[in-house]
């Protein structure tokens, strides 16, 4: 298990080196940006709220989209972003912890924030 997540981590963040790469086609650009996007929106198919399903469709969805824009990534650049990635966690093992905590933290913060203006 744990071993897949940091594959996981270790792949978005090449990808992530991807988009900033010249090389890379727009196509796999923009679905990266849009699977970033839909991970961060507060809005889903399935509210997060619903126990189990709402967090399913980003489980499902996001790594979907993302294995659709590396598809479209060409090989060289592939490679060079996973070298990239792989060099960044060799020389600093605790900035995909940290990325990670400090995503959560702001999805709760923007989830929390939503909800308060609209009950309010």
């Amino acid at each position: 298990m744990i071993l897949r997540l940091r594959m996981f981590w270790r792949d978005a963040l090449a990808l992530l080196f991807a988009v900033g790469d010249r090389r890379t086609p727009a196509r796999a650009r923009w679905l990266a940006l849009l699977a970033l996007a839909y991970a961060l929106s507060p809005v889903d198919l399935l509210p997060d709220a619903v126990p189990v399903l709402g967090l399913g469709d980003d489980l499902l969805i996001v790594p979907t989209v993302l294995a659709l824009a590396a598809r479209g990534l060409p090989a060289p650049v592939l490679a060079d972003a996973r070298a990239r990635s792989a060099g960044l966690q060799r020389r600093l093992p605790w900035v995909l912890p940290l990325l990670g905590g400090v995503l959560l933290v702001g999805v709760g913060l923007l989830t929390w924030g939503v909800l308060r203006a609209l009950a309010g």
